[in-house]
């Protein structure tokens, strides 16, 4: 009978633990009802300034989500003690923080101690992408902030070289399907990569080939153009599609094509399920936006060991 009661004791702790903390599409609605407003248009000016915003908030949420799921830990400076996320190798290239030290500056003076600095990076990677042309989708919300950012957990990173194997042991880690894999890819829509992500494919690919055989030739050349061998052209690369500030499908269109900058882009196409889910989304553009949004709805749900709201995202309270 004592079991009985403990275990019925344990069973309701656990359930209101789960509600408090569960993700809400209207979290802050009576407590800071004009967050997501103020995001929207803390993003939009910053992409009137810098075409290259909505890629870095997109990519910057998405390397949140990864490292001990999302909990802002990547928005943390590093310490004398500590190497933070944001200047482990993978993160070197992350910017544009300033948006969301300018939206939670803005926040913080309307509502202290309510927004978390990881819902505000989740929202304006949302705003990001539907100001480009993208999806909307509600954000769920309601995220705390950790506390501990280690540059050395950037490893756990999906890196540009991933075989599909590889790929998919990485989102499945996190209770990402390969459905979910393939929509996210969609993300490189937006976006610019340096010469060193993908010189790999271009020089010295193998012990039989210079260039990955799998690249289209001519695209191949042109790459080859962009980042000779003995490169002085600082910040050289390429974009990752042909519409690089809008959000669109043509990033699938370019994979089919072989024309996918990166081994990750490419690798797609060895699996017969994300091979037809790329097809599918280069051929409608709707199925894409609302796998995406459903994809990203997931990913921003992966639960982190968040404890605090920051007063500043760069810092622990």
């Amino acid at each position: 009978m004592a079991l009985q009661r403990f275990l019925v004791v344990f069973v309701i702790i656990f359930v209101l633990f789960s509600c408090v903390n569960a993700l809400s599409s209207n979290y802050y609605d009576q407590t800071c009802p004009d967050a997501e407003s103020t995001i929207r248009q803390v993003v939009k000016k910053a992409m009137s300034n810098d075409k290259t915003v909505p890629a870095a908030l997109l990519r910057m949420h998405f390397h949140d989500c990864f490292v001990r799921g999302c909990d802002g830990s990547v928005l943390l400076n590093s310490t004398k003690s500590n190497q933070a996320e944001k200047d482990g190798p993978p993160n070197i290239s992350l910017h544009s923080f300033y948006v969301i030290d300018v939206a939670k500056k803005q926040i913080e003076n309307m509502c202290p101690n309510v927004v978390s600095c990881a819902d505000i990076l989740a929202l304006a990677a949302r705003d990001a992408v539907t100001l480009s042309g993208g999806p909307y989708w509600a954000v769920p919300k309601g995220r705390k902030d950790g506390r501990i950012s280690i540059a050395s957990e950037t490893r756990q990173l999906p890196g540009p070289n991933s075989n599909i194997s590889q790929l998919q042991q990485s989102f499945s880690q996190r209770g990402l399907s390969l459905d979910d894999l393939v929509a996210l890819s969609g993300g490189h829509t937006l976006g610019f990569s340096h010469c060193s992500s993908f010189r790999n494919r271009i020089e010295n690919f193998d012990s039989k080939n210079d260039v990955d055989p799998t690249l289209d030739a001519s695209f191949a050349a042109n790459l080859k153009k962009i980042c000779p061998v003995k490169n002085t052209t600082e910040n050289a690369g390429a974009t990752m599609d042909t519409t690089t500030f809008l959000f669109d499908n043509a990033y699938y269109k370019l994979v089919l094509q072989k024309k996918g900058l990166f081994s990750s882009d490419s690798n797609l196409l060895t699996n017969s399920r994300t091979k037809t889910l790329v097809s599918n989304f280069a051929n409608s553009q709707h199925e894409f936006f609302k796998a995406f949004a459903d994809s990203m709805i997931k990913m921003s749900s992966i639960s982190g060991s968040g404890q605090e709201i920051r007063r500043d995202c760069r810092f622990v309270n």
